[in-house]
C-alpha cells in the first residue's frame, strides 16, 4: 500500500509522472517522424520533376544531334557533287586551252592562255583576292 502511496503522492506534488512523459516523447516521435517523411516525400518528388526534365532535356539534345547529323550528310553530299563538277569544269577548261593553244599555233597568232589552277590540290587557298575583314566594337556586343 505504500507503493501507490508514492505514486499518487509524486504525481500530485507536481512532478510530472513518467507516463505523461513518456506518452508526450511519443507524441513527439510521431510528429518528427511524419516530418519526416514529408521531406523525403518532397524531396522525391523534386528528383522525380528533375528526372523528367533531364529525359526531356536529352530527348531534346538527341533530336538536335540526329538533325545536325543529317544536315551534315546533306552537305557531304553536296560537296561531293560540286567536287565532281569542279573536276568536270576542270578537265572542259583544259581541253578548251588546249583547242586554243592549237588554233594559236596554226593561226599565228599570240594567245595568252592562264594556267588552269587546280583547287582541289589547295584548298585553303581561294581562288579571288584576299580582303580584310573589318572589325568594329558593335560587332561583340551581345
Amino acid at each position: 500500500m505504500s507503493s501507490i502511496q508514492k505514486q499518487a503522492s509524486s504525481s500530485s506534488d507536481g512532478c510530472p509522472n513518467i507516463d505523461d512523459r513518456k506518452r508526450k516523447r511519443m507524441i513527439s516521435n510521431r510528429e518528427s517522424a511524419r516530418r519526416s517523411r514529408m521531406r523525403k516525400q518532397k524531396q522525391m518528388e523534386g528528383l522525380v520533376i528533375e528526372t523528367s526534365q533531364l529525359e526531356s532535356g536529352n530527348a531534346m539534345f538527341k533530336q538536335n544531334i540526329d538533325a545536325a547529323r543529317q544536315r551534315y550528310i546533306e552537305m557531304e553530299s553536296a560537296n561531293n557533287v560540286l567536287r565532281a563538277q569542279t573536276m568536270e569544269l576542270t578537265d572542259r577548261l583544259r581541253s578548251l586551252n588546249s583547242v586554243l593553244q592549237i588554233w594559236g599555233e596554226v593561226s599565228g597568232l599570240n594567245v595568252e592562255i592562264p594556267e588552269v589552277p587546280d583547287p582541289l590540290m589547295k584548298p585553303w587557298q581561294l581562288p579571288c583576292p584576299v580582303q580584310p575583314i573589318m572589325a568594329s566594337a558593335d560587332m561583340f556586343q551581345f
